[in-house]
Order: C-alpha cells, then sequence, then structure tokens
C-alpha cells in the first residue's frame, strides 16, 4: 500500500505570469475562459505578479445551434469564437489575453507554457494536443465531457529521460486514460446539429459548465494552496456524483499507469578509523 501525494506547484508559477494556452472556444472553452479571467484578477488582486496570459486556439466560427448552448449570443453568428471570447474579457477584465483563429494541429511546437487547457470534443483534437506539447515541461489539463458526463484531469508533460526519475509527476490523461487520446475510436457520426433542440438531444445543457466549474476550482486550489491533494474528477450528471482521482500511484495503478517507482537511498558505509602505531 502506497501514500498519497501531495502535490506543490512549481516555483516558477508563484514568481512570474503563468503562461496558459486554451485550445477549443466552444462548449467548455466558453465556459472556462471567463473562469480563468475571474482567476486570473484574483491572482492579482492576492498580490500574484502578474496572473495569468493566455492564447486562445479555435478556429470553428459561431453558428445557430451553438446560441444558448454555449457562451455566445445571436449577434455572434458568423464570427470567430475565439476572437469573440477573447475580445469580450479583454474589454470587460482589462486583460491582454491573444486569439489564434487556426486549428491547433500536432505539427504545432508548443514552447515556453505553463499550462495547457484541453476542451476539445475528439479524441483525435486531445491526440493532437499532447503531440504539440512534446516533452516540453507543463501542465495539462484535460476536460472531456459526452452527453451527461465526463473528466477533468490535471497532468505533467516533461522530457522523456525526467520521467524515470519523476515518480510524483501527475500522469495526464492519455496516461490514465490511453483510449482517450486514440484517434480510431472516435465517433463516425460527427454531423453539426441541424437546430439547437437536436444539439440538446445529443447532450445535456448543464455539462460544459459543471466540466468548466471542476477545472476552475482545481486551478483555484493549486493557485490559493499552492498545492492539490487530487488531480482530477469524474462527473456524472446523471447520478449527481462526482469522484476525485487522488495523487496516489496505487490509485494510478488501478487505471493501468505504473509511476516509476522512488530509487532508494543507499546507506552510506561507515568509514573505520585507523589508529597509527
Amino acid at each position: 500500500m502506497t501514500d498519497a501525494i501531495s502535490h506543490e506547484i512549481p516555483a516558477h508559477m508563484v514568481q512570474r505570469p503563468w503562461r496558459v494556452i486554451v485550445v477549443g472556444a466552444g462548449g467548455t472553452g466558453s465556459a472556462v475562459l471567463p473562469s480563468l479571467a475571474r482567476l486570473h484578477h484574483a491572482m492579482i488582486e492576492l498580490g500574484h505578479p502578474g496572473g495569468i496570459e493566455c492564447t486562445v486556439y479555435d478556429d470553428d466560427t459561431v453558428s445557430p445551434t451553438n446560441v444558448g448552448r454555449q457562451g455566445f449570443y445571436p449577434n455572434d453568428v458568423g464570427s470567430y469564437k475565439a476572437s469573440l471570447i477573447v475580445n469580450r474579457l479583454n474589454m470587460l477584465m482589462g486583460t491582454n489575453w491573444r486569439a489564434v483563429t487556426q486549428r491547433l494541429s500536432g505539427r504545432t511546437a508548443l514552447f515556453n507554457v505553463d499550462l495547457v487547457i484541453g476542451c476539445v470534443d475528439t479524441r483525435a483534437a486531445r491526440k493532437a494536443i499532447l503531440d504539440s506539447i512534446g516533452e516540453t515541461a507543463a501542465y495539462y489539463l484535460d476536460c472531456g465531457n459526452d452527453t451527461d458526463r465526463g473528466q477533468v484531469v490535471l497532468g505533467q508533460t516533461m522530457p522523456r529521460a525526467k520521467r524515470k526519475t519523476s515518480p510524483a509527476r501527475l500522469p495526464h490523461v492519455g496516461e490514465l486514460f490511453p483510449d482517450l487520446v486514440d484517434p480510431s475510436k472516435d465517433a463516425d457520426d460527427d454531423t453539426p446539429s441541424c437546430s439547437m433542440a437536436d444539439a440538446l438531444r445529443k447532450q445535456s445543457l448543464v455539462i460544459n459548465s459543471a466540466i468548466a466549474v471542476q477545472a476552475f476550482n482545481l486551478l483555484w486550489t493549486l493557485f490559493r494552496t499552492r498545492s492539490l491533494k487530487y488531480s482530477g474528477v469524474f462527473v456524472n450528471l446523471a447520478t449527481g456524483r462526482t469522484n476525485p482521482i487522488p495523487i496516489d500511484p496505487a490509485a494510478w495503478a488501478r487505471f493501468g499507469y505504473e509511476a516509476p517507482k522512488p530509487k532508494e537511498k543507499k546507506a552510506r558505509k561507515s568509514r573505520k578509523s585507523t589508529v597509527a602505531d
């Protein structure tokens, strides 16, 4: 039996602004981003040196079926989601965030980033995010959902050579749940809904907000207490339950992930004293 680990925030995220990339500004992304702006404001008020510097990637535009289900309004139809949300938050919250109206592909290399938040709805997109991060040392917060359930998983990426010597590293979503980054398991039917009613039959109106709240709470806790005792949450609206993912190698092993074992400290040999004749 192993003991749970208390994860501590890296020192550099206390000493300078968080460099954050959000991938996806649709259902979950449009719910996460306003909370991220609130977190930025709270961090500044509490004395953090810089808060959050954020870049949002999304190549999609607002459709009529997005209105009401996502954070958009009738006048937004036809405009880029990323630009709309970022411009709105910059104006209302005084941020200087940036929108990139392009799709993040696996060929996009993400450097100089502390945290990547994935708000995507396909396994292929999730894999592209991990491919883009590569071996950069960063957090990856995955926010995924289905009809009325989903998961929020905070993990860490780092150079492969360092992983074996970092037993306390938080495993990311692709390590805990490989199926969630397997593009071959994506559903064949990705036809856009022709009406809001059709869209609501496919997905709960509440699930994106429920996932965003859990993601917000993880990040707030990480900033406010500088530590975490759990690194993710399962959300099931049908049963009304949320279940945490503890930071515990034994719990990770139940998902099939084996954390590297910490090196045992070698006992120092005592030097025998000699007495001269």
